[in-house]
């Protein structure tokens, strides 16, 4: 299967310091790529190269085959890959609606000319409709965010994305402080994005959550790549082995 994202030998240095040192990796369609590393690995660096909120100081990085250079994270989202990080950047006043629409609001027009207001019944129903695709039924499109919980506002952030329209989501961390039931909604949410044919980047320090989702896992180590490996021939021991060892 072809790639939809490939990282080229992507390195970033602040001053004499590397954080990352030519990684390269791949992801296909519907792949859930799970990255792995102790503090201080790279994965945090990675993320903000992926997510366009830093350029790499070398290498390249293709999105369907072509060279692409995100200039910010709204030029990355725009061109399809949304990043969702662990404090997932909601506005927990805001409802469910709002927050799925932000900064992409539907309006209407009014007999004013060149005045349009928020057409808050349109955006309602297109909510309910992005979370139905996540399988996550919420009553209240107009309840704020600050109600819901953690795997209720993890469904809220993809459907953003999803508004967004985008083919591959980094999710940072996602069942951090999480229950075992919020764990689970929220690996179904990922499960959901793959057979959806969406890509889902998955940084992790939960070695069963690496397990249950991924088919592929990274590890990095010092920012390098250290390995490589099918989730399939892991179990989360040895996959936290590896961790710790760096290599196989």
């Amino acid at each position: 299967m072809a790639s939809l994202l490939e990282l080229h030998d992507v390195s970033m240095s602040y001053g004499a310091v590397e954080a990352l040192r030519d990684v390269s990796l791949a992801v296909a369609e519907g792949d859930v790529l799970g990255v792995c590393g102790d503090n201080g690995a790279g994965k945090t660096t990675m993320i903000r190269i992926v997510s366009g909120a830093i350029q790499p100081t070398r290498g390249k990085i293709h999105l369907d085959g072509r060279p692409v250079s995100f200039a910010s994270p709204r030029d990355a989202l725009g061109q399809g890959v949304a990043t969702i990080y662990q404090d997932l950047a909601l506005a927990p006043r805001l409802s469910v609606a709002e927050n799925i629409f932000m900064g992409s609001e539907l309006t209407r027009p009014t007999p004013i000319p060149r005045l349009r207001l928020l057409d808050k019944s349109r955006m309602r129903r297109q909510a309910a409709r992005y979370l139905e695709q996540l399988r996550i039924s919420l009553p209240d499109m107009d309840a704020p965010v600050s109600g819901l919980s953690g795997g209720q506002r993890q469904a809220v952030a993809i459907s953003r994305a999803l508004r967004w329209q985008a083919r591959i989501v980094v999710m940072d961390e996602p069942t951090a402080a999480l229950g075992v039931k919020e764990t689970r909604r929220v690996l179904d949410l990922i499960r959901s994005l793959r057979d959806q044919g969406v890509t889902v980047i998955l940084i992790s320090h939960n070695m069963d959550d690496i397990i249950a989702v991924t088919n592929r896992v990274v590890i990095l180590k010092s920012g390098r790549k250290a390995a490589e490996r099918r989730t399939a021939e892991l179990t989360a021991d040895s996959l936290s082995h590896l961790v710790m060892m760096g290599h196989a």
